[in-house]
């Protein structure tokens, strides 16, 4: 049997198709047809605790217009912030992005030291960010592990052994698996377990000696020039992290904002650097994530050279309050550009404290990026485009 065209996945068959695929797209090739979907993602899916709804327009087999209806896992996060004090709210700060729960626990730490004027030890940094990079690896290993069942492939690669090495590190140190609570205002709840750095190298080591046989796999032809999204599109809807950067958008904050110390890695000698490819397709977005894990393996291992014996946290008073003001801090999350404002009365709880969430751009860039696209192609586009459902309606 021939080898499909480059630039667009085998069709499937209507008895191969999962029932939330399946619409009835008219009798002609001109036959227009108004299709409301309910994406069933698969359990695989990094976004798959809830359902994305679609609101397709279809000609023949091709997408015209892609509508998403999000809001259906919102939970009202911003508002449960504003009746907890300072302390409790880092507690909260972990659940919209269910694959990387650290990141949302710094950016909600990093604005409020900052309205403080809080100094962090420098063993606490070292230590955010090792771990930071540790939840971006396996926020990463997740989708690309999880994109081979997503466009139907019969033996699709589960990153069980990798992921299942860094859960087990994040919860030696932090207590949890999925929602570590770990940080606090002004540095961590407590040092490093003894012998955790030894582990956590092996750890690393293990996941660049497996990141071939997830990656392997993705490397297929048929994925170049499927779901292009170009940089102006992807710029004006706001898109970042590496669905930005595989657009050619050379934009990472850990290395142009200034925040924990980052700069020190984001040099020419340095570890640290901002991957991106040209081309803006399914194949660029994945080679993208591949890439990153393998710097982001780079910076732990700097991390952790740098780990110095030290205090890991501050002496606090019993009541937290922050002075009138606003603070606004952003940081660079797996997903791609987080951010915080914190807006202050002086009172023991944050009057609002709002959160800017990458996901809610990259779903809503999906009505510019699945027009045009055929609907066999539909399944690989999606899982191509990161973004968690949770993350999306906080």
């Amino acid at each position: 049997m021939p080898s499909p065209p480059t630039g667009s996945l085998p069709p499937h068959t209507a008895a191969d198709a999962p029932e939330a695929f399946r619409v009835e797209a008219g009798t002609g090739p001109d036959a227009l047809v108004r299709a409301d979907l309910a994406v069933a993602l698969p359990p695989g899916h990094p976004a798959g605790h809830g359902s994305l709804r679609l609101r397709l327009d279809v000609s023949g087999d091709t997408i015209v217009n892609a509508d998403p209806v999000v809001g259906m896992v919102h939970r009202g996060a911003e508002k449960l912030f504003e009746a907890r004090d300072y302390r409790q709210i880092l507690t909260l700060a972990n659940r919209h992005d269910w694959l990387a729960g650290f990141a949302g626990e710094l950016g909600v730490a990093l604005v409020v030291e900052e309205a403080l004027g809080l100094e962090v030890p420098e063993r606490a940094v070292w230590i955010r960010m090792a771990l930071a990079e540790v939840s971006r690896i396996a926020h990463h290993l997740a989708f690309l592990a999880a994109f081979p069942s997503e466009v139907g492939e019969p033996f699709a690669v589960h990153p069980a052994p990798e992921r299942e090495l860094l859960s087990r590190l994040v919860q030696e140190a932090t207590g949890g698996r999925m929602h570590p609570m770990y940080i606090r205002l002004g540095g961590l709840r407590a040092d490093l377990p003894m012998g955790w750095v030894a582990r956590a190298r092996h750890t690393v080591a293990a996941v660049r000696a497996g990141l071939e046989r997830i990656v392997g796999p993705l490397r297929d032809e048929r994925l170049r020039g499927v779901g292009p999204l170009p940089a102006a599109v992807a710029l004006g809807y706001g898109v970042s992290g590496p669905t930005a950067r595989a657009s050619g958008i050379e934009v990472d904050l850990r290395r142009d904002a200034t925040y924990l110390r980052y700069a020190e890695l984001f040099t020419d000698v340095g570890p640290g650097r901002v991957v991106t490819r040209p081309e803006g397709d399914v194949a660029a977005r994945l080679a993208c994530l591949a890439e990153e894990v393998e710097v982001s393996c780079a910076l732990v291992e700097a991390c952790l050279d740098r780990l110095d014996p030290g205090p890991v946290n501050v002496r606090l008073p019993k009541v937290v309050r922050v002075p009138e003001g606003s603070w606004y801090a952003a940081t660079e999350s797996p997903l791609g550009a987080a951010g915080v404002l914190l807006v202050s009365r002086g009172e023991p709880r944050p009057w609002r404290l709002a959160l800017r969430t990458p996901s809610f751009a990259h779903v809503a860039v999906l009505a510019e990026l699945l027009a045009g696209v055929p609907l066999s192609d539909l399944a690989a586009v999606l899982a191509s485009v990161c973004f968690v459902l949770g993350d999306v309606d906080k």
